[in-house]
């Protein structure tokens, strides 16, 4: 017990006291589970009760003595990264104190493997016993029964799983997934161990705000989101006109990033950025950009990538901000590209990416056809996902995915559903690697669901003229005969997200698991 050379857990700083607190968390890890936990001598003693704990005294249900946890760890409430010691979502499922029974010397009861004690929770209350039964030898040793007394709190057919939601926030395990207020990092202190995590509530400029975007010379400082964004070249064209349209200006593109912001935040926030530049504008060659900028501002978020390699970048930009957006157009970084993956845990991808890449003889109406196909293919398989129009001639569909895959099972899973979808028209696919030889043929291309991949994030813009947008669409769109993969330009997409909303909204922090196939 209380051994924290054997366990990955940081030891607490706390000052050795009685029994007093107790805190039941609900736990997603590997398997569901409950962890009891006891606060005596300066940790919190464990156990993890997979089926949890009950009100009913005619159930014994198994309990397994774990590591002692730091009493820091009593109140956390989020998600602990996948890879680390108990990788998953916690909720504080119930909570109160707790009075050892019939005895003044708790830790001797539990080391003699029977402890009986009060709990006065606001779900578990009554005399509760954990008994480690008598075994030969040493095998299962750490297993115990968690059982309930005949008294006046208890409750025949009482289940833990009828009570699903936090005693701190009322959210249920799905909800905090989804949407964390703090992340548990095991390889800190235990004082330091837990980190906020900022709720994600964007709104986007002001009408002030916007008037003053507008009212600026060639350059000026733009006061947006309680952020200074000092800004440069606004009326420099970066896009050409298409048809009888307007070029787009950088204050365009400036002023469009700033809308959109609210909508497209929850898909780059917490995940380091990619950016495809075109300071010159999409007339003369872009590049590529990894590297956070040594000129960065101190408020744009960085996330320092501890495991790069040599030659790789070691600092990527997080935007979460509208002033980060706006920064960044400023910056000439007009295409966005983030990782499918969480700065918490960016081995563990969010998102399980299927990409329809026409060859240079496939039509759009091809295109559509494939991915009808994907829509098939996933309402069989009870898969959710969406349609996303690439800004430029393909579609991607995007589905979410609990962290709990790596890549490589990401990516085999939709290698193994891309072929089966091949197979149906074989006729319009290629299989070949390279675009010279493919024959003019799509490719269904499974192998964008790799760590740091540069797929375009949604709503972002294409270096194209007119400035088309990448657009999520509902499956519904596929049928309409005005679709086309450039349909929407930063000058349109506005009115649409409006006037029909966000197709991808629904599978935000969705932890859909994906079927065996």
């Amino acid at each position: 017990m209380r051994d924290f050379s054997r366990t990955a857990e940081p030891s607490g700083s706390a000052a050795a006291t009685a029994g007093k607190r107790f805190v039941v968390q609900r736990h997603r890890a590997r398997r569901r589970h409950y962890d009891v936990r006891l606060e005596l001598d300066g940790v919190l003693v464990s156990w993890a009760v997979p089926k949890g704990p009950t009100l009913d005294p005619g159930v014994r249900r198994m309990a397994v003595h774990v590591e002692d946890h730091p009493v820091e760890y009593a109140d956390f409430e989020g998600v602990i990264p996948s890879g680390e010691y108990g990788g998953g979502d916690v909720i504080v499922w119930d909570r109160g104190t707790w009075e050892p029974v019939d005895t003044d010397d708790p830790l001797g009861a539990i080391e003699a493997g029977n402890l009986h004690f009060d709990l006065f929770g606001e779900k578990l209350a009554g005399r509760f016993v954990l008994v480690r039964p008598h075994r030969r030898g040493d095998e299962d040793k750490e297993q115990w029964l968690l059982l309930h007394k005949h008294d006046d709190h208890a409750e025949q057919g009482w289940d833990a799983e009828d009570h699903p939601r936090s005693v701190k926030s009322g959210r249920t395990n799905d909800e905090v997934a989804a949407d964390p207020d703090a992340v548990w990092r095991g390889d800190l202190p235990a004082a330091e161990a837990e980190i906020p995590v900022a709720r994600r509530n964007w709104t986007g400029p002001t009408k002030d705000e916007l008037k003053e975007l507008a009212s600026l010379g060639e350059k000026g400082t733009w006061q947006v989101g309680g952020r200074k964004v000092a800004l440069t070249n606004l009326d420099k064209v970066l896009f050409p006109p298409r048809g009888k349209e307007k070029p787009v200006t950088k204050r365009n593109l400036i002023r469009y990033y700033a809308e959109i912001a609210p909508v497209m935040l929850p898909y780059l926030a917490a995940r380091p950025l990619n950016t495809h530049r075109f300071p010159a504008g999409v007339d003369q060659p872009g590049f590529w950009q990894k590297a956070a900028p040594s000129h960065a501002p101190d408020w744009l978020k960085q996330w320092h990538y501890a495991q790069a390699g040599p030659g790789d970048s070691q600092y990527y930009l997080v935007p979460d901000s509208v002033a980060a957006l706006a920064w960044l157009a400023n910056y000439g970084a007009l295409e966005l590209h983030a990782w499918t993956s969480q700065v918490t845990d960016v081995e563990r991808p969010t998102w399980a990416l299927f990409d329809i890449d026409p060859g240079e003889q496939t039509p759009f109406e091809d295109v559509v056809v494939l991915a009808r196909l994907h829509r098939t293919a996933l309402a069989h398989l009870g898969v959710e996902g969406r349609p996303k129009v690439t800004g430029q001639r393909g579609i991607q569909v995007w589905v979410p995915v609990e962290p709990c895959y790596t890549f490589a099972e990401t990516r085999a899973w939709v290698e193994t559903v891309s072929k089966a979808i091949g197979r149906t028209l074989p006729d319009l696919v290629s299989w070949a690697w390279t675009r010279d030889k493919r024959h003019g043929l799509a490719r269904l291309d499974y192998t964008q669901n790799v760590r740091n991949k540069t797929l375009v994030a949604p709503y972002s813009v294409r270096p194209r003229p007119g400035a088309p947008v990448s657009v999520p669409i509902e499956w519904d769109e596929l049928d309409d005969p005005k679709l086309a993969p450039d349909r929407w330009t930063v000058r349109t997409v506005l009115k649409r997200v409006r006037d029909k909303g966000d197709p991808f909204s629904a599978l935000l922090g969705a932890r859909q698991r994906l079927p065996k196939l």
